[in-house]
């Protein structure tokens, strides 16, 4: 281009990225993104790109682990604008721009996947706040409370992991603790017993105004307390003012909502996690950690390891997923492959398996069905790993599809869930059956979905409709 040409080219760019909020000041940044990607591809016109190049570019910009979330989304953003508003290329508008841009986010260490790895005995294991930002009130509560009693910490810690509670319960009991210790005035819990518990409970309750599930959490945090750590037995102190437990039933898709919702999903990665979470009924982050060797298209079915409750189950693959599936994986060799390449490809493993099978992490079956699109520098053992897609991006797929498709009922990741569950009772299938599927320790749990199959109020006619017109 010459000079007078090349001129109107960025100003004309820098015009476009005004359009989207971008400031004065980060635009300049966003021209940075573009002119490296220029140069990368100096042989080729602008005109000429297709996705599979700019595909390779973000693959191979991923893999820059000097890189952060944020500098790879803005790369995103730049390179859409480019190819979308200033180029106009035929292909850029079928092209996952948001996919790559929403699937960057790395896992913090404090992530449940890999957070117990990372949480020593005799450390905080709250979750962090993010670099250059104040501790919050609730880590300031933890931190002063560990200091005095460090042992009755440790202790709690070990016993949790001990009895291998998941690590959002490590992270649930410890501040209820702390927030105990305070409400007496930091006096030892070892001289305190049930009428101590009781009074704060009922604070929760009559100050606080807790929900009746918080409430809870905070009664089974005291009582494993007690129990584990201090070996006392607590006994009855069932006289404090209990939190109303509401009777809520489970948001139902129909069926025709649920295909409204899963054609709105134009992108391919999380249209295939919906019909999962659908058509297996399978919890958010159970679909986000499927790792390949999880899927047996053998036997038409995908196994879920370390479930909630640390339980493994077995759930029928649709065959309808099967083609997307494939793809799917194939997409995810090919990335790794690359990785490998690269001279990367290791994946996140417990810490014990990573122990036993030291060259494990680099199989292909141990590698996420839907892996990140950036590369994460895991500092527990100092290396560049690719981890799987972070939960936000999953949720606000659906969330915007919802909204997309016009539907009201408050829709989530675990509605699909719901609806999975709900209409196989319709179809006629027993409960001891969906409950299996589903993975509930007990059926009553499994019993809420009954709803469905009990409506006496809904074949009555009302008196409304029997008034004369």
């Amino acid at each position: 281009m010459r000079i007078d040409s090349t001129q109107r080219f960025w100003d004309n760019y820098i015009d476009k990225t005004k359009c989207y909020g971008v400031s004065a000041n980060a635009a300049r940044w966003y021209v940075k993104q573009v002119e490296v990607y220029i140069k990368t591809h100096s042989s080729l016109r602008l005109a000429q790109h297709t996705d599979k190049e700019m595909e390779e570019y973000l693959q191979d910009l991923g893999r820059n682990n000097r890189i952060d979330d944020w500098q790879f989304k803005q790369a995103v953003d730049a390179l859409k604008i480019l190819f979308v508003d200033v180029i106009c290329s035929p292909w850029s508008d079928k092209f996952p721009w948001e996919y790559w841009k929403e699937s960057a986010t790395s896992l913090p260490n404090t992530h449940a996947t890999v957070a117990r790895d990372y949480s020593q005995i005799g450390s905080n294991t709250i979750a962090s706040t993010k670099p250059g930002r104040p501790p919050t009130l609730e880590n300031c509560i933890v931190q002063t409370v560990r200091l005095k009693y460090p042992v009755y910490f440790d202790k709690l810690i070990t016993k949790i992991r001990v009895k291998q509670y998941s690590i959002r319960t490590e992270h649930a009991y410890e501040p209820w603790v702390a927030r105990y210790i305070v409400f007496h005035a930091m006096r030892d819990p070892a001289t305190l017993g049930g009428e101590a518990v009781a009074a704060f409970l009922e604070y929760l309750v009559v100050k606080r105004n807790v929900a009746s599930s918080t409430q809870s959490q905070a009664l089974c945090a005291l009582v494993f307390f007690y129990k584990q750590v201090l070996d006392v037995e607590l006994g009855e102190f069932s006289h404090f003012t209990h939190s109303k437990k509401p009777r809520r039933l489970p948001v139902v898709l129909s069926k025709q909502e649920i295909k409204r919702l899963l054609a709105t999903i134009d992108e391919e990665t999380p249209r295939l996690m919906a019909n999962i979470l659908y058509g297996c009924g399978l919890r958010l982050m159970e679909c986000i950690r499927l790792r390949i060797f999880d899927i047996d298209f053998s036997y038409h079915q995908i196994i879920i390891r370390n479930a909630k409750g640390n339980k493994d189950r077995v759930v029928p693959l649709p065959r309808k997923l099967v083609k997307p599936l494939n793809n799917q994986i194939t997409y995810t060799l090919n990335l790794h492959q690359n990785d490998i390449t690269e001279g990367f490809g290791e994946v996140y493993l417990p810490s014990a398996l990573e122990r036993k099978y030291p060259n494990a992490a680099k199989e292909k079956g141990w590698q996420y069905v839907f892996p990140s699109s950036k590369l994460s520098p895991d500092p527990r053992a100092n290396k560049i790993r690719r981890h799987h897609i972070h939960e936000s991006f999953l949720q606000r797929k659906i969330k915007r599809a919802a909204n997309k498709a016009g539907l009201v009922k408050k829709i989530n990741c675990h509605a699909l869930r719901h609806s999975f569950a709900t209409h196989l009772l319709e179809a006629g299938y027993d409960i001891r059956t969906v409950q299996e599927l589903l993975g509930h320790a007990d059926v009553s749990t499994t019993m809420i979905y009954t709803h469905v199959l009990n409506k006496p109020g809904i074949t009555v006619l009302s008196p409304l409709d029997q008034l004369d017109d």
